[in-house]
């Protein structure tokens, strides 16, 4: 199948062809014919899955038939969790729409507000938004919702677990009833579910998620080694391996910085972008990651939505994350568009937990190594595939700080050997801690 064949106008199969789109991916040419016949739709998605064109086509082959009518109005509203990713979905939709008269903002914190209000008095017909701006803007009146005839919800899920459902529902309160709705998450959970229950009327449901997300293109891997010692490795893997270019995540903003001290010393040149740092800094540690003039960009998990490079080769995971779809979304920076990558993970005993959950998330081990001179003096048990953990406490990304799990085992590339591991039926639980390395069953990081 061809974009041709999805009831596109030639302006826009003209921009597609120049940006070296051949095909349509599953979720393009399953979601677009429904958006163009006006269906409102919920789709679960991952990051490279073609997201952004599977709504942004539909949306400027609709828009493209009007024009928007009065100062401050627009005709279309998309929301974002970040500022990277609005800019990159602004980015896009101005590739796409290169041909047709239609204008694209993205509206976000950290920046003035003058610009953006300029902007939507010249006349805007598309906004890109982050919920915290978009609200400013429309206490201060600066933009109107009663002209918009369709609202996109793209990572809808990282939107909640960032603490963003009251600006959402205030926002949707205020638009037109009669328009047409699009959401998009990575995962469909149950407050996702509410959401979509909530706004999103007779909505058509597309999935084309599996369980195995990463797994054809991507070479995961990773390595045991106690805490106090990830970054003289990450030196060592960094020198050993040759490696070019990658993308560091990590959990704090002061664990950033440090970081990037840290690898400074060994000879290393870094930079890390964060909540914290100014929206100019931010794009323009961006752009130079992008083209390459930065080898080794450190950022955390929030502030990396919207990082969108072809053919990164590289994505590390110097912290683990929480929830384990986040890793999903992690390694999904690198294996794009059908190309290889690799995503290795540092893994100290303080990440088993989450190393468990990301597992039974991919229903499959990791391949776990160890590095010759990093062996881990606290050793990382088994990991536990088929445990289902209870009671596990919500991590509040808004505050960009490192969820704390508590326990055990792992192992890398160079000069490394590999760790079998295998496994096994739900472990029992006892009211002893594992204090033995000869503990025939895998350790159970919830049991008590």
């Amino acid at each position: 199948m061809s974009f041709s064949n999805l009831g596109l106008s030639d302006p826009i199969l003209t921009s597609l062809a120049e940006l070296g789109y051949s095909a349509p991916t599953p979720i393009q040419a399953e979601a677009i014919p429904l958006a163009l016949k006006g269906k409102n739709l919920i789709a679960a998605a991952q990051t490279g899955s073609g997201k952004t064109a599977t709504f942004a086509l539909p949306m400027l082959e609709m828009l493209a038939r009007g024009e928007t009518q009065r100062k401050k109005r627009i005709r279309a509203l998309i929301l974002t969790p970040t500022r990277e990713l609005a800019v990159q979905v602004c980015n896009s939709i101005e590739a796409y729409g290169k041909y047709l008269n239609l204008k694209a903002l993205a509206v976000y914190g950290g920046v003035d507000y003058e610009p953006q209000k300029q902007a939507l008095i010249e006349g805007i017909d598309i906004v890109v938004a982050t919920p915290g701006r978009l609200r400013d803007l429309y206490t201060q009146r600066s933009i109107h919702f009663d002209e918009i005839e369709m609202l996109v919800l793209d990572e809808a899920d990282r939107m909640l677990d960032m603490g963003f459902i009251e600006d959402i529902t205030k926002i949707i309160d205020t638009l037109p009833v009669d328009r047409q709705n699009l959401l998009f998450s990575a995962t469909l959970s149950r407050q996702v579910r509410e959401l979509a229950k909530e706004t999103i009327p007779n909505a058509i449901q597309l999935s084309v998620t599996k369980k195995s997300e990463g797994k054809p293109n991507i070479d995961q891997w990773l390595v045991t080694v106690d805490k106090d010692k990830k970054s003289a490795l990450l030196s060592h893997l960094i020198k050993e391996n040759s490696w070019q270019q990658a993308l560091i995540f990590i959990e704090t903003k002061h664990g950033a910085a440090k970081l990037v001290t840290q690898l400074e010393k060994r000879g290393i040149q870094a930079e890390c972008i964060h909540s914290g740092r100014a929206q100019a800094i931010r794009e323009q540690i961006l752009a130079d990651f992008k083209s390459g003039k930065i080898q080794f960009l450190i950022s955390t998990g929030i502030s990396a939505r919207g990082i969108d490079i072809d053919e990164l080769p590289l994505v590390i995971n110097y912290d683990l994350p929480y929830p384990a779809d986040e890793y999903v979304h992690r390694i999904g920076r690198t294996g794009r568009a059908g190309a290889a990558g690799e995503a290795i993970s540092l893994v100290s005993k303080d990440d088993f937990k989450n190393l468990c959950m990301i597992e039974r998330r991919l229903d499959h081990l990791i391949e776990r190594k160890v590095v010759a001179g990093f062996e881990p003096r606290k050793e990382v048990p088994v990991s536990v595939l088929n445990f289902v953990p209870k009671n596990m406490p919500a991590r509040d990304d808004s505050k960009d700080s490192r969820a704390k799990p508590k326990d055990k085992r792992v192992a890398s590339k160079s000069s490394a050997s590999t760790h079998g591991s295998s496994r096994s039926s739900t472990p029992k639980q006892t009211d002893k801690k594992d204090s033995s390395a000869d503990n025939k069953l895998p350790f159970n990081p919830w049991g008590r």
